[in-house]
């Protein structure tokens, strides 16, 4: 007759002590963590990528008004062309594009250039943080020294320059002093505040 007696329980049961699961967690914890930094750099990168796209379209959009209007946009004073642009510019007739403006000082090729520029700086206002627009003749439009683009022009020359830069994120957004103005290098706060173009264009709007 068989014996029907159980086996004695001489095994010892294994599973995870309270350390390892610690360990577990750390472990986890600093994954979660790289996936997170990893996903914020991604939406900053496409942020600058996408500031960048809007930049150049709207350059290529003034360029292309200039172009259509050369008879004004070769001129190469700011009083003959509205074209011509910097942070101090002033537009003589604004209003010209509005429904209430007159049409029959609103018909000239000067006033259409007036139109065009307030159109597009209220554009370029909105669509870019903190935008600097300059559109000026520039036959020097990168420093010669360190290659790096700069907002200050030759005013020589047949060639506009269309530069436009806007407050960028990935640098020192709170920059003061020395850091808010110094452009040898990116990483002073001086892209983020504009010091420096992040877009420039050049052109020739046409000939007489």
């Amino acid at each position: 007759m068989r014996n029907l007696a159980p086996y004695p329980l001489n095994q010892t049961t294994a599973g995870f002590t309270l350390l390892e699961v610690l360990v577990a967690i750390i472990i986890l914890s600093f994954g979660v963590l790289g996936a997170v930094g990893l996903q914020a750099s991604s939406l900053q990168a496409n942020r600058e990528a996408r500031l960048q796209s809007t930049g150049l379209r709207l350059a290529e959009e003034l360029a292309e008004m200039m172009r259509s209007n050369h008879t004004i946009a070769i001129k190469t004073t700011a009083a003959d062309n509205p074209y011509i642009y910097s942070a101090t510019s002033t537009l003589t007739n604004p209003n010209c594009g509005l429904p209430t403006a007159s049409t029959a000082s609103c018909g000239s090729a000067l006033a259409i250039a007036q139109r065009d520029m307030r159109e597009w700086l209220f554009r370029a206002l909105n669509e870019l943080p903190g935008a600097r627009v300059v559109v000026c003749r520039d036959a020097t439009p990168y420093e010669s020294s360190t290659g790096l683009p700069q907002w200050t022009c030759s005013n020589t020359g047949d060639t506009f320059a269309i530069k436009i830069g806007w407050t960028r994120a990935n640098t020192l957004r709170g920059a003061t002093g020395t850091d808010a103005t110094a452009t040898g290098t990116t990483n002073s706060g001086a892209f983020d505040k504009a010091l420096r173009p992040a877009v420039i264009l050049p052109l020739i709007p046409g000939s007489a």
